[in-house]
């Protein structure tokens, strides 16, 4: 299959990261940034907590990717940088052991990190797809935004704010934006490297850990069409509580959301310069706004269903949510009408295990 190479795309010039993210996300992220302060407070807080101190870690011990270093990596980092047009090109890295393969780390001066395990899986244009995966994370400030609902989880309970909090029903929500998240920089990687076949075969890679060329991407396709399609009602009930609890979408949903979000029109939209700039911003008080019925909608509908094949525990579930749901709106908002937390964060392109108290970005 011919790609298009990076050289021949026009850069999406000062897209904002809203034009494209899932709605999950853009509500979360809008959500946070509307605390009085918390960019300055956070962003400091990553700079000094970790990112001064990995950024050394990363350079005395990991191979800085550059022009006369790993060329063709530093040529995909550049081609995707440019196409999205990024803010700065980031210091890119590869090392052993990278969790989940790849991540975006900092907030205050972002570097991205591969791990050689998946370098060595992947071809020109997967590894297109994997840096603007993580460019996607840095265009989003997610690190910044995991950092503060870090924090939020990890000490919400000794503040008065926080009484009365209902944290099961809010990490139900945390892991559904992680999840989100993680399709926001999917659209991202789609727009770069423009064409989803590309994302969704880097995806297949990922899931069977095996090069491009040992697998069918149209059996994967078809896989992932199986998935959708299961219409089991207790399978899909296994299946759902499976997924609350993972920090990333199931690699063959991933394909599926790519390709809808394609087929609804959105990605031909932004390729023919329809998007919102980055001085377009809308208010974000009322994205913020927004969010609270975005989340109190989105996890009514979810608990319902399983709620129809597992009544006893959909109900627990629908009360849950409504539980969340009133928090939400007794504060005015999901962080209330004046302050909030700070943390730390990130966003890897893996497989999926849920984030833990020990997760770097």
């Amino acid at each position: 299959m011919t790609e298009t190479l990076p050289e021949s795309i026009e850069p999406y010039e000062g897209i904002s990261s809203k034009a494209y993210e899932h709605p999950a996300d853009k509500a979360a992220t809008a959500a946070l940034h509307a605390v009085p302060m918390l960019d300055t407070v956070v962003r400091k807080l990553v700079e000094w907590r970790y990112e001064r101190a990995l950024r050394q870690f990363y350079l005395g011990n990991s191979v800085k990717v550059g022009e006369h270093q790993l060329p063709e990596l530093w040529s995909a980092h550049n081609g995707v940088s440019r196409i999205l047009d990024m803010p700065e090109l980031y210091d890119l890295y590869v090392t052993w052991g990278v969790r989940g393969g790849a991540q975006a780390v900092g907030s205050g001066t972002p570097m991205i990190v591969v791990g050689a395990e998946l370098l060595q899986q992947l071809g020109p244009g997967e590894q297109r797809v994997v840096v603007a995966h993580e460019l996607g994370h840095i265009l989003s400030d997610h690190v910044l935004y995991l950092t503060a609902l870090d924090i939020l989880l990890s000490v919400g309970n000794g503040m008065p704010f926080f009484i009365g909090i209902p944290f099961r029903a809010v990490k139900a929500v945390l892991l559904e934006w992680y999840r989100a998240a993680e399709l926001s920089c999917d659209r991202a990687a789609t727009l770069a490297v423009r064409d989803p076949r590309i994302v969704c075969r880097t995806l297949m890679v990922t899931a069977g850990g095996m090069p491009a060329d040992e697998l069918s991407l149209d059996a994967f396709m078809t896989q992932a069409m199986e998935y959708e399609t299961w219409d089991d009602p207790s399978d899909r009930v296994r299946r759902f509580f499976q997924e609350i609890g993972q920090s990333h979408t199931y690699a063959v949903r991933r394909v599926s959301e790519v390709m809808k979000w394609v087929q609804a029109g959105e990605y031909d939209r932004i390729v023919r310069g329809e998007y919102r700039r980055r001085d377009q911003e809308s208010d974000v008080r009322e994205e913020a706004s927004d969010a609270m019925e975005f989340y109190a909608e989105r996890f009514r509908t979810i608990f319902a269903e399983i709620g129809e094949n597992l009544s006893k525990a959909g109900s627990q579930l629908g009360g849950t949510a409504d539980q969340l749901a009133d928090w939400i709106r007794a504060r005015g908002g999901p962080f209330g009408k004046g302050g909030g937390p700070f943390g730390k964060g990130g966003g890897p392109f893996d497989r999926g295990a849920g984030p833990s108290d020990d997760d770097e970005a």
